[in-house]
Formats: C-alpha cells, sequence, structure tokens
C-alpha cells in the first residue's frame, strides 16, 4: 500500500485520533485533516500531531482528500454526508468507524453521488474515554476491524479500506452489514445497555441516609466500566441498531427471567447449572481470544 497523500478525520477523538497517530507511526500517511465542531479539540489534536490542520468545514477538508474516514456519532452521518457530497473527488475513498453498519450505508446511498465509494468498517476495539487527548497509535494493534462492502462497492476501494485498517495494526474480516448489526448488538449494544441500566437501578435505591455506591466495589465497578462511555454515542448506536437491539433484550430478559424462576423456587441446583454453563463459555471464549 502507498502512504495516503491526505486524510480527512471528521470527527477527531478517540477512535479517529487513534486511527491518524497509528498510520503516522507506520508511515502510511502525509497529511491529517481534523473536522470537527471543538476548536480547543482540534487546536489540542494539532498540538499533540494527531493532526496537521484543522477545519470546522466539512465541505472545504474533503476537496482534495484521497480518504475520508466519519468518526462521529451515528445520527451525525446524513449532515456529514450531505455536506460533503458535492465535494468529493471522483475516486476519494470514504470509510467510517461507525458501530452500526446498515445505518451507515443507507446513508451514504442517499446522499453519496458515488455511494460506491463508501466502505463501511468497524474497528473492535476502543476505551470509555473520548476526545484527541485520549487519542494514542497502538490502540488498533491485534484488534479485529470488520469492513462490510456491498456488491456494488469499488473493489479498488475496498482494497485501500482493508490495507489502511492493517496498516493501523488491526487484523480485517470482512463480513455483511446485516451480521455485523446482529453480532454486535449481542456482543457490545445490549452490554452497553445493561450497564447504564444497572448503574440507574442502583442510583435510584439512594436515600437521605443511604447510598448503594458505597458498598459498590471491584466486581461493579468492573461491570459498570462502559456505562462511563459517551451517552450521545450510544444514543445513537441503540437507535441505528434498534431492531437487532431489541431481539437482544429480550434474549437477555429470558435469561433473567429463568434465574428469577430458580430463584423462587428455591432451585440450588437450576442457579448452579445456568452460573457454570456462562462461567464455562466465558472461559472458552477467553481462551480462544489469542486463537483467532
Amino acid at each position: 500500500m502507498k502512504p495516503i497523500q491526505h486524510l480527512v478525520v471528521i470527527g477527531t477523538g478517540l477512535i479517529g485520533g487513534s486511527l491518524s497517530l497509528a498510520l503516522k507511526r507506520a508511515g502510511m500517511v502525509n497529511r491529517v485533516t481534523g473536522v470537527g465542531r471543538n476548536r480547543d479539540n482540534l487546536e489540542l489534536a494539532k498540538d499533540l500531531g494527531v493532526v496537521d490542520d484543522w477545519t470546522h468545514d466539512v465541505a472545504q477538508a474533503v476537496q482534495s482528500a484521497d480518504v475520508v474516514l466519519l468518526s462521529v456519532p451515528m445520527q451525525a452521518y446524513d449532515g456529514v454526508f450531505a455536506a460533503m457530497a458535492d465535494q468529493l473527488g471522483e475516486h476519494t475513498v470514504v470509510t467510517d468507524a461507525g458501530s452500526t453498519k446498515q445505518s451507515a450505508i443507507a446513508a451514504a446511498k442517499k446522499y453519496l453521488h458515488n455511494s460506491e465509494q463508501f466502505i463501511a468498517a468497524h474497528p473492535i476495539a476502543g476505551t470509555e474515554q473520548s476526545g484527541a487527548a485520549a487519542a494514542f497509535a497502538e490502540l488498533y494493534d491485534g484488534r479485529l476491524c470488520i469492513v462490510t462492502p456491498e456488491a456494488d462497492s469499488n473493489p479498488a476501494a475496498l482494497t485501500i479500506v482493508k490495507q489502511m485498517w492493517e496498516q493501523a495494526g488491526a487484523r480485517v474480516e470482512v463480513m455483511a452489514a446485516t451480521e455485523h448489526d446482529e453480532f454486535l448488538a449481542s456482543v457490545s449494544h445490549l452490554p452497553h445497555l445493561a450497564a447504564f441500566a444497572l448503574v440507574n437501578a442502583v442510583s435510584k435505591q439512594r436515600s437521605d441516609g443511604h447510598d448503594p455506591f458505597r458498598f459498590a466495589a471491584g466486581g461493579f465497578r468492573d461491570f459498570t466500566r462502559i456505562a462511563s462511555s459517551s451517552p450521545e454515542m450510544w444514543r445513537d448506536i441503540a437507535l441505528c441498531n434498534r431492531e437487532a437491539l431489541l431481539d437482544q433484550i429480550e434474549r437477555f430478559q429470558f435469561e433473567l427471567n429463568s434465574l428469577r424462576e430458580a430463584l423462587l423456587a428455591g432451585d440450588g441446583d437450576r442457579l448452579k447449572n445456568e452460573f457454570t454453563a456462562a462461567r464455562d463459555a466465558r472461559e472458552n471464549w477467553l481462551s480462544n481470544m489469542g486463537k483467532v
């Protein structure tokens, strides 16, 4: 892969900023322009070397771009695509890093004149931190990045996006957007909703003389870490992947109801069997993580 001459990162935070730093580390990009609304964050991104220059103007930024990355909340896609549509070069590759792929592809097809140049992608990496200061070059090392091309996707654009993420340190896997959204609803989107719900459930038990958080320790902290994630981002993800997420919530409620029934019946054997099955499934997953 030849170095990207001009990469435009729309949304200069943890995800987009880390990609920029990873490509700079690999010597695979010559210029990075950051685009966003927050001047202080963009100035910080430049000071930290995350970007080389910045602007608030999407249309201006993409005019000379070779590759454009969207790293913005999912419900901002329509506005960003609309702003750039008339300014993109014929061969400019557009990609994203969003957590739902069907909605991203639908937005691209709605607004972009050359939507076959849009290659949807999702790096499975991140932290609960946000902003340019949270970005680091090693974020994608050894992590999975899912790419979800369409039947009419431009093959050259697909190659560029795959190689870009590989140069950033990621392992690339190609799958259908529908499969991606179903899988991520279960292993990413549902856990975030569960963490938000648990923290709210505990918080609402507060009274003048009783704060349940006083008794929370490592287990609660670890389970709810992702509840510190961006509410705006996760609102958009939940709405954009609503159908798949509703299906996963029903599955989760079924499991909770099963445990509730065992508790009501005082059925210790059933509880132990459910807990053992979960423990074994998790241990099997952990043992296989380094083999894929």
